[in-house]
């Protein structure tokens, strides 16, 4: 489904009662909404509302060209749920998801129940820049499609392509269909932004969780996270990469029940 933001599309996927407590889920840079499939029917099931948004450029949301800033995607996030008439949320987000989480929990703490920031960072890396540049250049070149051998290696152990193939194969092809505008968007704000010093004013319960094998965003830069937030819990998936949801979804949804459980 798409909703007008500002005259651009932004698609999202909503299910569950009206009345429920809404979870809302952002994704990673070069996925879309369907990363949290294996989250989606326990969450049905224990009576939540779930909203998945796409990201600008992402998946079936209109991309916006030019450099894009954390404070900009999580204001996307507040106009989405203004247009659906979504007053307050968990919320849950991986990678960029967790870094625009981050945002959104400095800037609109009055819209959230919970925070569950996933396989994320608190910061640009110091030493990523030249990296990003690298990335985008490749883009620039040859599309997202040309990065998306190397994502899935950062994104899985070497196991989950021959465990669930169809799964490997879907996410594989939704990074191929990322449009070049989102990803460098998303990029660029990814190389600038810092969220450290401002996390200990944080006061939503908040609950990190992290492949204990991630080598994009690893434990250690989410742990800083955790000892941040005033109250907040440290947990990692084992035998995880990057999207621990995916790749170990029973350990992860066992989880994040439980902290929804106790801040519902």
């Amino acid at each position: 489904m798409l909703l007008n933001l500002d005259g651009r599309k932004i698609y999202f996927d909503l299910a569950g009662p009206q009345n429920a407590p809404a979870v809302c889920f952002t994704h990673s840079l070069a996925a879309d909404g369907g990363m949290w499939t294996e989250q989606l029917v326990p969450l049905l099931a224990a009576g939540y509302r779930v909203l998945r948004l796409d990201m600008r450029g992402h998946g079936g949301s209109q991309p916006v060209e030019g450099d894009y800033t954390m404070e900009q995607l999580a204001g996307d996030v507040k106009g989405a749920l203004d247009v659906l008439g979504i007053w307050k949320v968990h919320y849950i987000g991986l990678s960029i998801g967790g870094m625009i989480g981050q945002g959104f929990a400095l800037a609109y703490p009055e819209r959230l129940q919970s925070l569950t920031l996933c396989d994320t960072h608190p910061s640009s890396p110091d030493d990523s820049g030249g990296l990003w540049d690298q990335r985008k250049a490749a883009v620039r070149k040859g599309g997202v499609k040309s990065l998306a051998d190397g994502n899935m290696e950062r994104w899985f152990t070497p196991e989950f392509k021959d465990v669930n193939p169809t799964r490997w194969k879907e996410i594989h092809s939704t990074i191929c269909g990322t449009s070049d505008a989102g990803f460098l968007g998303c990029a660029a704000a990814i190389q600038n932004f810092d969220y450290l010093d401002r996390l200990p004013t944080i006061k939503i319960p908040t609950l990190v969780i992290c492949g204990d094998e991630d080598p994009a965003t690893p434990p250690d830069r989410n742990k800083l996270i955790a000892s941040k937030i005033p109250g907040a819990r440290y947990e990692d998936i084992a035998k995880a990469r990057h999207l621990p949801n995916v790749e170990r979804p029973e350990p992860f949804n066992r989880l994040m029940l439980s902290f929804l459980g106790l801040n519902r």
